[in-house]
């Protein structure tokens, strides 16, 4: 009997997992097809699709830079490494020409954003040596901006910006933990323990600094570059200084746990994990598991809701769940569940043929609310894909 009883609940998890692998591949399938149609908008065009305007027109990339240029060719080596369609890797190859010669830029921090996620896409799919020299001079410009006395790399330069105008000297987002990414793998790609030095420093700068004892974060960080000593800790694009503006807690989380990843440092495997809690377990989360743009706006549940943050935390609780022993795999299936339905995902040809509707760039500048964004559509089809692998 219990032989029969073990065999039947092997049978209903197969059956269970294949399900939804099905809908998963159901989903990604039904992506390609959206997607489709952007990609041959974005060879039409010559450029880098970013989101919609208010005539609901494509907006693109704001040249001659933009941090989120990354995003559409890495979008297109995931569908390429699924679908081995080779018009997804033209159209890849063809959005990387526009931005490759900003590998050498000394003046932003974005270029683990920028490189990471489309040559470093590449380079993992084919293997080409081109695509790892573009990561190793992206690196070696993203570790001129790092400060030994802060133990940061510089995330804004402040010079005639807005950011000047704060009077800050050093910022230091979270979002910089992102970059780190990029570091770490020109380490393992070159055998130069220099990069990972540099990232390990940062990461431990900044969970040092920027979090507060429940593991929310605090968005920026200014420093003073002689000192190191911290001047001020505020906001950019969250509601307050005090408050936790979603994406960068996404961000955070999604930081920690590809640190851990590298390093295999349980440190920071258990800090994502408190990241984690902090996000699950906090009064102003939503029961479908997509944030409100920041945890704390005042006017909840009447505020915005930001997909970008949710397919970024889907994804990185979906990876963390691999070192906690799937701890936080129903989590992330609720919110990839939540981001597949009609609530979030536009219909066929909708949408400006982004995938997912409802993110939000930033609400204090008055920049992409409400709208698809780039970042937001790669992030959830890496999160399917991670499904995908974990149902295999």
């Amino acid at each position: 009997m219990n032989l029969l009883k073990t065999t039947f609940l092997l049978l209903l998890c197969t059956i269970l997992s294949c399900t939804t692998q099905n809908e998963t591949e159901t989903r990604l399938k039904n992506i390609e097809q959206q997607l489709a149609g952007l990609r041959s908008r974005s060879l039409q065009e010559n450029n880098i699709p970013r989101s919609i305007n208010k005539e609901g027109e494509i907006r693109w990339i704001e040249k001659p830079y933009d941090w989120t240029e990354g995003f559409w060719p890495g979008t297109c080596w995931m569908m390429y490494e699924r679908t081995k369609d080779e018009q997804w890797k033209e159209a890849a190859i063809a959005a990387q020409k526009m931005f490759e010669h900003h590998k050498d830029l000394t003046t932003d921090h974005d270029l683990g954003f920028i490189f990471n996620n489309s040559f470093g896409k590449a380079y993992r799919i084919t293997g080409q040596a081109q695509y790892k020299q573009v990561l190793i001079d992206a690196a070696n410009a993203l570790i001129t901006r790092f400060n030994e006395n802060v133990g940061c790399i510089q995330s804004w330069d402040v010079v005639n910006n807005w950011q000047s105008e704060r009077g800050w000297m050093f910022p230091v987002i979270i979002d910089n933990l992102m970059n780190l990414e990029l570091l770490f793998e020109v380490a393992e790609i070159t055998g130069d323990s220099t990069y990972k030095t540099i990232a390990i420093t940062h990461a431990n700068t900044t969970m040092r600094n920027h979090f507060r004892p429940d593991g929310s974060s605090y968005h920026v960080l200014d420093y003073n570059p002689e000192t190191g000593e911290i001047n001020s800790k505020v906001t950019a694009q969250g509601y307050a200084n005090e408050s936790a503006w979603s994406r960068g807690q996404a961000w955070a989380l999604y930081g920690y746990t590809m640190c851990y990843r590298y390093t295999q440092d349980i440190k920071y495997r258990d800090f994502a994990e408190k990241i984690a809690n902090f996000i699950l377990n906090h009064p102003n989360y939503p029961a479908d598991g997509v944030p409100y743009w920041d945890f704390n706006a005042p006017n909840i549940p009447n505020e915005q809701r930001d997909a970008s943050s949710a397919a970024i935390i889907a994804s990185a609780l979906l990876e963390l769940s691999n070192y906690t022993e799937n701890r936080y795999l129903k989590n992330a299936e609720h919110i990839v569940n939540s981001l597949a339905s009609d609530a979030y995902t536009a219909e066929l040809g909708e949408n400006g043929h982004f995938v997912l509707m409802h993110s939000v760039g930033s609400i204090p500048h008055g920049n992409e609310i409400d709208v698809p964004l780039n970042y937001a559509d790669y992030y959830y089809i890496e999160a399917l894909a991670r499904q995908s692998e974990k149902r295999l």
